[in-house]
Protein backbone atom coordinates (compact mmCIF):
# COMPACT_ATOMS: atom_id res chain seq x y z
CA UNK A 1 0.00 0.00 0.00
CA UNK A 2 1.73 3.24 -1.24
CA UNK A 3 1.04 6.26 1.63
CA UNK A 4 -0.42 9.30 0.85
CA UNK A 5 1.92 11.77 -0.15
CA UNK A 6 4.29 9.48 -1.99
CA UNK A 7 6.64 11.17 -4.00
CA UNK A 8 7.81 9.57 -7.55
CA UNK A 9 9.71 10.94 -10.34
CA UNK A 10 12.25 10.71 -13.32
CA UNK A 11 15.66 12.30 -12.53
CA UNK A 12 18.16 13.04 -15.50
CA UNK A 13 22.36 13.17 -14.78
CA UNK A 14 23.95 14.93 -17.08
CA UNK A 15 27.29 16.21 -17.90
CA UNK A 16 30.56 16.25 -19.25
CA UNK A 17 32.12 12.51 -19.39
CA UNK A 18 34.19 11.13 -16.85
CA UNK A 19 32.44 13.64 -14.08
CA UNK A 20 31.47 10.47 -11.92
CA UNK A 21 27.65 9.85 -13.10
CA UNK A 22 27.82 5.99 -13.16
CA UNK A 23 29.98 5.98 -10.24
CA UNK A 24 26.96 8.28 -8.40
CA UNK A 25 24.25 6.06 -9.27
CA UNK A 26 25.70 2.99 -8.68
CA UNK A 27 26.33 4.56 -5.14
CA UNK A 28 22.70 5.58 -4.73
CA UNK A 29 21.48 1.95 -6.25
CA UNK A 30 23.87 0.09 -3.97
CA UNK A 31 24.66 -2.04 -6.62
CA UNK A 32 26.50 -1.82 -9.72
CA UNK A 33 24.08 -1.33 -12.60
CA UNK A 34 26.61 1.07 -14.75
CA UNK A 35 29.88 0.56 -15.23
CA UNK A 36 32.68 2.54 -14.55
CA UNK A 37 36.38 3.26 -16.58
CA UNK A 38 38.24 6.09 -16.33
CA UNK A 39 37.94 6.36 -19.79
CA UNK A 40 35.52 9.22 -20.95
CA UNK A 41 32.52 8.11 -22.52
CA UNK A 42 31.79 4.38 -21.32
CA UNK A 43 28.16 4.95 -20.85
CA UNK A 44 26.66 4.75 -24.54
CA UNK A 45 22.68 4.20 -23.43
CA UNK A 46 20.62 5.68 -20.74
CA UNK A 47 21.05 3.77 -17.75
CA UNK A 48 17.62 3.46 -15.59
CA UNK A 49 18.74 3.28 -11.69
CA UNK A 50 15.34 2.94 -9.60
CA UNK A 51 16.01 4.19 -6.11
CA UNK A 52 13.07 3.31 -3.84
CA UNK A 53 12.37 4.22 0.00
CA UNK A 54 9.02 4.27 2.01
CA UNK A 55 8.31 7.46 1.09
CA UNK A 56 9.67 8.31 -2.46
CA UNK A 57 10.68 6.32 -5.59
CA UNK A 58 13.48 8.01 -7.80
CA UNK A 59 14.04 6.64 -11.43
CA UNK A 60 17.44 7.62 -12.25
CA UNK A 61 18.36 8.43 -16.43
CA UNK A 62 22.79 8.49 -16.43
CA UNK A 63 23.04 9.81 -19.96
CA UNK A 64 26.10 9.30 -22.27
CA UNK A 65 28.51 12.39 -21.73
CA UNK A 66 27.33 15.12 -23.72
CA UNK A 67 30.59 16.17 -26.00
CA UNK A 68 31.65 16.88 -29.55
CA UNK A 69 30.86 13.67 -31.71
CA UNK A 70 33.32 12.38 -34.37
CA UNK A 71 31.39 9.31 -35.83
CA UNK A 72 27.68 8.22 -35.74
CA UNK A 73 28.15 6.64 -32.68
CA UNK A 74 29.24 9.55 -30.99
CA UNK A 75 25.62 11.45 -32.71
CA UNK A 76 23.48 8.80 -31.62
CA UNK A 77 24.92 9.13 -27.93
CA UNK A 78 25.21 13.13 -27.71
CA UNK A 79 21.30 13.15 -28.97
CA UNK A 80 20.29 10.30 -26.18
CA UNK A 81 21.38 12.44 -23.37
CA UNK A 82 19.86 15.69 -24.88
CA UNK A 83 16.60 13.99 -25.37
CA UNK A 84 16.42 13.02 -21.64
CA UNK A 85 16.38 16.68 -20.90
CA UNK A 86 12.87 16.40 -22.11
CA UNK A 87 11.27 13.90 -20.58
CA UNK A 88 12.45 14.65 -17.03
CA UNK A 89 11.55 16.05 -13.52
CA UNK A 90 14.23 17.29 -12.71
CA UNK A 91 17.85 17.71 -13.80
CA UNK A 92 21.48 16.75 -12.22
CA UNK A 93 24.17 18.65 -14.09
CA UNK A 94 26.66 17.14 -12.47
CA UNK A 95 30.14 18.55 -12.83
CA UNK A 96 33.89 17.93 -11.38
CA UNK A 97 35.39 20.05 -8.89
CA UNK A 98 38.99 18.88 -10.03
CA UNK A 99 38.68 19.98 -13.49
CA UNK A 100 36.39 23.04 -13.16
CA UNK A 101 34.16 24.81 -15.11
CA UNK A 102 35.34 24.27 -19.05
CA UNK A 103 34.19 24.78 -22.48
CA UNK A 104 32.08 21.42 -22.14
CA UNK A 105 30.07 22.50 -19.08
CA UNK A 106 29.48 26.36 -21.21
CA UNK A 107 27.95 23.68 -24.40
CA UNK A 108 25.86 21.87 -21.50
CA UNK A 109 24.52 25.00 -19.57
CA UNK A 110 23.40 26.48 -23.18
CA UNK A 111 21.39 23.81 -23.67
CA UNK A 112 19.97 23.39 -19.97
CA UNK A 113 18.76 27.36 -20.79
CA UNK A 114 16.02 25.75 -23.49
CA UNK A 115 14.33 23.85 -20.64
CA UNK A 116 11.84 24.32 -18.15
CA UNK A 117 12.83 21.65 -16.15
CA UNK A 118 14.25 22.96 -12.37
CA UNK A 119 18.48 21.78 -12.54
CA UNK A 120 20.58 20.99 -9.41
CA UNK A 121 24.33 21.93 -9.75
CA UNK A 122 26.09 19.27 -8.36
CA UNK A 123 29.81 19.29 -7.76
CA UNK A 124 31.30 15.73 -7.55
CA UNK A 125 34.92 14.88 -6.42
CA UNK A 126 34.70 17.51 -3.49
CA UNK A 127 36.95 14.98 -1.58
CA UNK A 128 39.75 15.79 -4.39
CA UNK A 129 39.86 19.47 -3.54
CA UNK A 130 40.73 22.16 -0.43
CA UNK A 131 37.19 23.21 0.63
CA UNK A 132 38.26 27.01 0.31
CA UNK A 133 38.30 26.31 -3.19
CA UNK A 134 34.70 25.67 -3.53
CA UNK A 135 32.94 28.84 -3.08
CA UNK A 136 34.63 30.44 -6.05
CA UNK A 137 33.76 27.54 -7.99
CA UNK A 138 30.23 27.61 -7.05
CA UNK A 139 29.98 31.28 -8.27
CA UNK A 140 31.50 31.07 -11.71
CA UNK A 141 28.53 28.50 -12.41
CA UNK A 142 25.44 30.69 -10.98
CA UNK A 143 27.10 33.53 -13.42
CA UNK A 144 26.02 31.31 -16.37
CA UNK A 145 22.96 29.84 -14.94
CA UNK A 146 20.42 30.08 -12.47
CA UNK A 147 20.16 26.86 -10.62
CA UNK A 148 17.44 25.27 -8.26
CA UNK A 149 20.31 23.80 -5.62
CA UNK A 150 23.80 23.82 -5.29
CA UNK A 151 24.70 20.51 -3.88
CA UNK A 152 28.51 19.43 -3.27
CA UNK A 153 28.86 15.83 -3.01
CA UNK A 154 31.76 12.58 -3.74
CA UNK A 155 30.02 10.31 -5.30
CA UNK A 156 33.01 7.98 -4.22
CA UNK A 157 32.90 8.37 -0.41
CA UNK A 158 29.36 9.36 -0.14
CA UNK A 159 30.06 12.82 0.86
CA UNK A 160 26.58 15.15 0.99
CA UNK A 161 24.69 11.90 -0.98
CA UNK A 162 22.06 11.30 1.31
CA UNK A 163 21.13 15.46 1.28
CA UNK A 164 21.03 15.81 -2.19
CA UNK A 165 18.40 12.54 -1.99
CA UNK A 166 16.15 14.36 0.03
CA UNK A 167 16.28 17.54 -1.58
CA UNK A 168 15.34 15.16 -4.85
CA UNK A 169 12.53 14.18 -3.09
CA UNK A 170 11.86 17.57 -2.24
CA UNK A 171 11.16 18.36 -6.00
CA UNK A 172 9.51 15.66 -6.76
CA UNK A 173 5.81 15.08 -7.67
CA UNK A 174 3.25 13.24 -5.62
CA UNK A 175 2.89 9.98 -7.87
CA UNK A 176 2.93 6.24 -7.60
CA UNK A 177 5.45 3.40 -7.58
CA UNK A 178 6.73 2.88 -11.56
CA UNK A 179 8.90 -0.07 -10.32
CA UNK A 180 8.55 -2.79 -8.06
CA UNK A 181 10.57 -1.77 -4.41
CA UNK A 182 13.36 -4.47 -5.21
CA UNK A 183 14.12 -3.31 -9.00
CA UNK A 184 17.23 -1.61 -8.82
CA UNK A 185 17.01 -1.36 -12.98
CA UNK A 186 14.70 -1.44 -15.78
CA UNK A 187 17.19 -2.84 -18.63
CA UNK A 188 17.48 -6.85 -18.69
CA UNK A 189 19.82 -9.52 -17.78
CA UNK A 190 21.47 -9.52 -21.05
CA UNK A 191 22.66 -5.78 -21.40
CA UNK A 192 23.92 -5.76 -17.65
CA UNK A 193 26.11 -8.75 -18.46
CA UNK A 194 27.31 -7.31 -21.47
CA UNK A 195 27.72 -4.17 -20.33
CA UNK A 196 30.37 -6.07 -17.16
CA UNK A 197 32.36 -7.93 -20.20
CA UNK A 198 32.74 -4.05 -21.93
CA UNK A 199 34.25 -2.52 -18.54
CA UNK A 200 36.50 -5.01 -17.69
CA UNK A 201 37.64 -4.90 -21.56
CA UNK A 202 38.11 -1.10 -20.86
CA UNK A 203 40.04 -1.32 -17.96
CA UNK A 204 42.58 -3.97 -19.14
CA UNK A 205 42.87 -2.81 -22.87
CA UNK A 206 45.41 -0.06 -24.04
CA UNK A 207 44.08 3.28 -25.21
CA UNK A 208 43.54 2.39 -29.08
CA UNK A 209 40.55 0.15 -28.27
CA UNK A 210 38.49 0.97 -25.45
CA UNK A 211 35.95 3.16 -27.73
CA UNK A 212 35.80 0.66 -30.66
CA UNK A 213 34.29 -2.25 -28.65
CA UNK A 214 30.71 -3.51 -28.27
CA UNK A 215 29.51 -6.41 -26.96
CA UNK A 216 26.94 -8.82 -27.88
CA UNK A 217 25.40 -11.71 -25.62
CA UNK A 218 24.94 -14.66 -27.64
CA UNK A 219 23.30 -16.93 -25.18
CA UNK A 220 22.55 -17.76 -21.44
CA UNK A 221 21.27 -20.32 -21.00
CA UNK A 222 20.11 -22.30 -17.52
CA UNK A 223 20.49 -25.70 -17.80
CA UNK A 224 18.42 -28.16 -15.74
CA UNK A 225 19.53 -30.29 -12.77
CA UNK A 226 22.63 -27.51 -12.68
CA UNK A 227 23.32 -24.54 -10.77
CA UNK A 228 25.56 -23.07 -13.52
CA UNK A 229 24.35 -20.21 -15.58
CA UNK A 230 26.19 -21.00 -19.15
CA UNK A 231 27.10 -17.60 -20.92
CA UNK A 232 28.17 -17.06 -24.66
CA UNK A 233 29.19 -13.70 -25.76
CA UNK A 234 31.19 -11.98 -28.61
CA UNK A 235 33.37 -8.75 -28.41
CA UNK A 236 33.32 -6.63 -31.56
CA UNK A 237 36.35 -4.85 -32.87
CA UNK A 238 37.04 -2.45 -35.84
CA UNK A 239 40.63 -3.58 -36.70
CA UNK A 240 42.30 -6.98 -36.76
CA UNK A 241 45.06 -5.48 -34.88
CA UNK A 242 42.39 -4.80 -31.59
CA UNK A 243 41.38 -8.32 -31.83
CA UNK A 244 45.26 -8.88 -31.29
CA UNK A 245 45.56 -6.92 -28.45
CA UNK A 246 41.92 -8.50 -26.85
CA UNK A 247 43.17 -11.72 -27.16
CA UNK A 248 46.22 -11.18 -25.91
CA UNK A 249 49.76 -13.63 -25.99
CA UNK A 250 48.36 -16.82 -26.06
CA UNK A 251 44.69 -16.00 -25.22
CA UNK A 252 45.96 -14.62 -21.96
CA UNK A 253 43.88 -10.84 -21.95
CA UNK A 254 40.60 -12.46 -23.38
CA UNK A 255 41.30 -14.82 -20.12
CA UNK A 256 41.55 -12.09 -17.46
CA UNK A 257 38.86 -9.81 -19.26
CA UNK A 258 36.48 -13.25 -18.67
CA UNK A 259 37.50 -14.04 -15.19
CA UNK A 260 36.66 -10.13 -14.01
CA UNK A 261 33.52 -9.97 -15.72
CA UNK A 262 32.44 -13.46 -14.60
CA UNK A 263 33.09 -12.44 -10.93
CA UNK A 264 30.72 -9.43 -11.19
CA UNK A 265 28.03 -11.62 -13.56
CA UNK A 266 27.64 -14.16 -10.28
CA UNK A 267 26.99 -11.51 -7.76
CA UNK A 268 24.23 -10.39 -10.45
CA UNK A 269 22.95 -13.22 -11.05
CA UNK A 270 23.53 -14.76 -7.42
CA UNK A 271 24.83 -18.37 -9.34
CA UNK A 272 27.63 -20.06 -11.28
CA UNK A 273 28.66 -18.87 -13.88
CA UNK A 274 30.43 -20.48 -16.47
CA UNK A 275 31.81 -17.47 -19.89
CA UNK A 276 32.60 -18.45 -22.70
CA UNK A 277 34.31 -15.49 -24.52
CA UNK A 278 34.68 -14.89 -29.20
CA UNK A 279 36.27 -11.62 -30.56
CA UNK A 280 34.83 -10.83 -33.75
CA UNK A 281 35.45 -7.87 -36.42
CA UNK A 282 33.45 -5.52 -38.06
CA UNK A 283 35.35 -2.71 -39.75
CA UNK A 284 34.60 0.47 -38.90
CA UNK A 285 31.34 -0.45 -36.74
CA UNK A 286 31.08 2.76 -35.49
CA UNK A 287 30.05 4.82 -38.38
CA UNK A 288 27.59 1.86 -40.32
CA UNK A 289 24.36 2.63 -38.87
CA UNK A 290 23.32 -0.68 -39.67
CA UNK A 291 25.54 -2.52 -37.51
CA UNK A 292 25.03 0.41 -34.30
CA UNK A 293 20.79 -1.19 -34.89
CA UNK A 294 21.82 -4.66 -34.67
CA UNK A 295 24.81 -3.58 -31.60
CA UNK A 296 21.28 -1.91 -29.53
CA UNK A 297 21.66 1.73 -30.49
CA UNK A 298 18.58 2.73 -31.82
CA UNK A 299 17.51 5.92 -32.53
CA UNK A 300 14.01 5.81 -32.91
CA UNK A 301 13.47 4.25 -29.47
CA UNK A 302 14.81 7.72 -28.22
Amino acid sequence: MIQEGYKSGFVAIIGRPNVGKSTFLNRVIGQKIAIMSDKPQTTRNKIQGVYTTDDAQIIFIDTPGIHKPKHKLGDFMVKVAQSALQEVDLILFMVNAVEGLGRGDEFIIERLKQVQTPVFLVINKIDEVHPDDLLPLIEQYRSLHSFAEVIPISALQGNNVETLLQQIKNYLPEGPQYYPAHQVTDHPERFIIAEFIREKALHLTREEVPHSIAVVIDSIERRENSDTVYVAATIIVERDSQKGIIIGKRGQMLKEIGQRARADIEALLGSKVFLELWVKVQKDWRNKMAQLRDLGYREDEY
